[in-house]
């Protein structure tokens, strides 16, 4: 059947398909080129259609602009997805995953089948790599995108690590590491604000080895984004230093796809943004519209888009021969690219023996070399005047970070504060601006935490274990961070981030900088280790664990305090991993009364223990890890906190939301703070110890005439008031 003409709109110009046919001036011929078009639309339609859900506009519009990237500008190995020096393909675009899923499976990546392709969004939870959105862990996929504009910030972190990667070990004549960071959007991502501060670091740092494919269909859920979306992208992304290629008719003119993109990877100094305008839904009648992006197109549709591209409407998931034959070469040329690559690695090693041996450790994902644990300080050594644990935390950054490369270091405008700059730091810059040059590994990422933190993400995902980023801000301002810290969590990325000023000891800042309560958020969340260090013998053991290969899956936020902290006599870094234990009075063994505290707050109830009347058998348990302690053996929880014998009582200040797992009663902030000195805000919210111990005492008397503990449901918080004086 031949095609008829189909007239649709980019961006207010005509474009049909039998008036301009796909033209290029690489190899195939245009008729075979249109063909693989055409099955891509026809397959995507089926796909979407066989479980009445999914995203077929995306597919259908820019299936050229996949063309031009599978078929001949990426260099990949469909036959070793793992190659190192492969180019990295980021969908930030995640909603239009069956665009990624089908090149993966015509450029002949094994694990994708037209079988695994067909799960994409069917009812089974198992056995399926076609998610709703890519995953990090299947081939092809190199990071888990689904909330908008995060796979920007992915990309740009990926080009950081690339950039510093090549800027350590490249050399003049050997240059292992050479390849691009290519990126697609859309316009969600680019609406979205992570997006934007990426996008406007990436400019500043010059990473002239990304490129940002931008699939302009000017379609979103809503319809058309005219209702809120006006600006004019080429002209922004320009005024932020990107390099622009506009390409007016990115679902049929493939010769000027490629043309961009051949130019893309010339061009020197700036990153490089493609704005590519495309026909969302093109061939269907529900093309330029909403429903072409998340919905399928329904049965009569479909046959109506088969019909208008020449294929039986009847037949489903059809793939002719000459579709596959298309994408032949993609397997052979992936394996010369390698098998190149491997000789000049091999060369490398000849030359450059040392370097070699610490590159190759490293893509293996071994940061370090054995004993790097002997580095950190003793106890006895470590500072035994009070001091804040953002400043114990900084002990260990000096003592590891100059001496291992696979650390980057940065701030959220917080350098000093945060205590992770380092001896001899050299700044990640573009080495024209003056300020530092690509090898180095401090990264000054300014005001933006949430894209820090997805830079982290994509810095960590670029080979795993190869980069440990350290990213820091304020505790507070891991709210903005969180959903990238979230991400990394569900990839499994390593991170550590730093997150200082953790209280209302925060002081003069007042409420807007005093986390009270997000510890519940990153405590709820799976597969992340929040940390909240007694003193800086704890801060040595958050590290320890952090760095194990335990830990290898998993980021970590260490909340540590503004204000000093003494040296407690009793704790114990070996112990942090257990995630609670005995700080004071771990001879008792039949306490009448255990206090558990955390961060700051554990010497606060050593003194309050102290002081009180009621009871005189006391244990002070500092649990710097709740999650840590909850997969302790049950038999070890209750020799720590006694829970079955005695009262429990928590001291933190933080809201209390989660201690009636572990206590009877907390004393724990229930209001927002204020604004003083962090001394006198403790002591206005009653935090102070004699005052502790009053609340302390006439609860443990109240229960102790009961004759009984607290039951189901009898917790309380003993901090009802504020403390006037």
């Amino acid at each position: 059947m031949t095609p008829v003409a189909i007239d649709q709109q980019v961006n207010g110009h005509s474009s049909k398909l039998d008036k301009k046919p796909i033209t290029t001036s690489k190899v195939a011929s245009p008729g075979d080129e249109q063909l693989v078009l055409n099955t891509i639309r026809c397959l995507t339609a089926d796909l979407c259609q066989q479980y009445k859900g999914g995203h077929p506009g995306t597919v259908m519009g820019a299936a050229a602009i996949g063309i031009a990237l599978w078929r001949y500008e990426m260099r990949y190995n469909p036959l070793n997805p793992e190659w190192f020096n492969r180019d990295r393909f980021i969908l930030s675009a995640g909603h239009a995953c069956l665009f990624q899923y089908l090149f993966l499976h015509f450029s002949g990546y094994e694990a994708w089948t037209l079988d695994q392709v067909k799960n994409y969004h069917s009812p089974a939870t198992k056995g399926s790599m076609a998610a709703g959105h890519p995953e990090i862990e299947y081939p092809g996929i190199e990071v888990t995108t689904g909330p908008l504009g995060q796979g920007i910030s992915n990309a740009v972190g990926m080009a950081i690590a690339s950039k510093q990667l090549a800027a350590t070990y490249n050399k003049g004549d050997l240059k292992p590491i050479d390849n691009k960071i290519w990126c697609f959007t859309g316009d969600g991502c680019l609406q979205e604000g992570v997006g934007q501060e990426s996008i406007s670091l990436a400019g500043h740092l010059g990473l002239d080895n990304l490129i940002l494919v931008y699939d302009n269909n000017s379609v979103t859920v809503d319809g058309r984004i005219d209702n809120c979306f006006t600006e004019d992208t080429s002209a922004k992304l320009t005024a932020q230093g990107w390099h622009v290629i506009d390409v007016y008719d990115g679902s049929n003119d493939l010769a000027a796809i490629l043309e961009g993109f051949d130019k893309a990877k010339q061009l020197k100094g700036k990153p490089t943004f493609l704005n590519i305008r495309t026909v969302i839904g093109y061939s269907s009648r529900k093309a330029n519209t909403g429903p072409a992006h998340g919905q399928a197109l329904g049965d009569e549709e479909v046959a109506y888009v088969k019909t208008q591209l020449g294929f039986n409407p009847e037949d489903k998931f059809v793939i002719r021969s000459k579709a596959y034959e298309y994408f032949s070469e993609c397997k052979s040329k992936g394996e010369q690219a390698e098998q190149e690559w491997n000789e000049l690695f091999r060369q490398y090693q000849a030359k450059y023996p040392t370097e070699y041996s610490e590159l190759n450790r490293r893509i293996k994902g071994e940061w370090a070399s054995e004993g790097w644990q002997d580095l950190l300080p003793s106890k006895a050594d470590l500072p035994h005047a009070a001091q804040p644990t953002r400043k114990s935390s900084g002990i260990v950054v000096q003592a590891l970070v100059p001496k291992f490369n696979s650390f980057v270091a940065g701030s959220a405008d917080l350098l000093e504060s945060t205590f992770v700059s380092f001896k001899d730091q050299v700044e990640f810059q573009k080495p024209e601006s003056g300020l530092g040059d690509y090898s180095g590994r401090q990264i000054r990422f300014g005001i933006r935490e949430f894209a820090m933190v997805g830079l982290g993400n994509g810095i960590a995902a670029y080979q795993k274990g190869m980069f440990i980023p350290i990213m820091s801000t304020f505790f507070m301002f891991w709210i903005y961070a969180a959903p990238a810290a979230r991400m990394a969590a569900l990839q499994q990325l390593r991170f550590i981030g730093i997150a200082t000023h953790d209280s209302i000891g925060i002081g003069e800042d007042g409420p807007t900088h005093q986390p009270v309560a997000l510890a519940s958020f990153y405590r709820a969340l799976p597969n992340i280790n929040l940390i909240r260090p007694a003193d800086a013998e704890e801060c040595m053991g958050m590290w320890t664990l952090a760095l194990d290969d335990k830990s290898k899956n998993t980021p970590s936020i260490f909340a540590l305090s503004r204000q000093p902290v003494p040296l407690l006599p009793g704790s114990d870094r070996s112990k942090v991993q257990l995630g609670a234990y005995a700080v004071h009075g771990s001879e008792i063994e039949d306490p009448q009364l255990t206090i558990i505290a955390t961060g700051a707050e554990v010497a606060r109830a050593i003194e309050t223990a102290k002081q009180l009347k009621s009871v005189k058998k006391v244990r002070v348990v500092s649990m710097p890890s709740q999650r840590h302690f909850d997969q302790q053996s049950a038999e070890y929880k209750e020799s720590v906190l006694k829970q079955s014998s005695s009262l429990v009582v928590a001291i933190e200040a933080w809201a209390s939301y989660g201690w009636a797992k572990y206590a009877h009663a907390s004393l724990s902030m229930h209001t927002f703070g204020h604004s003083a000195p962090q001394q006198q805000l403790y002591d206005y919210f009653g935090f102070e110890p004699d005052h502790m111990a009053t609340k302390i005492d006439s609860w443990t008397t109240r229960w102790s005439n009961k004759g009984r503990l607290p039951g189901l449901g009898e917790f309380e918080e003993l901090l009802l008031e504020h403390v006037q004086h």
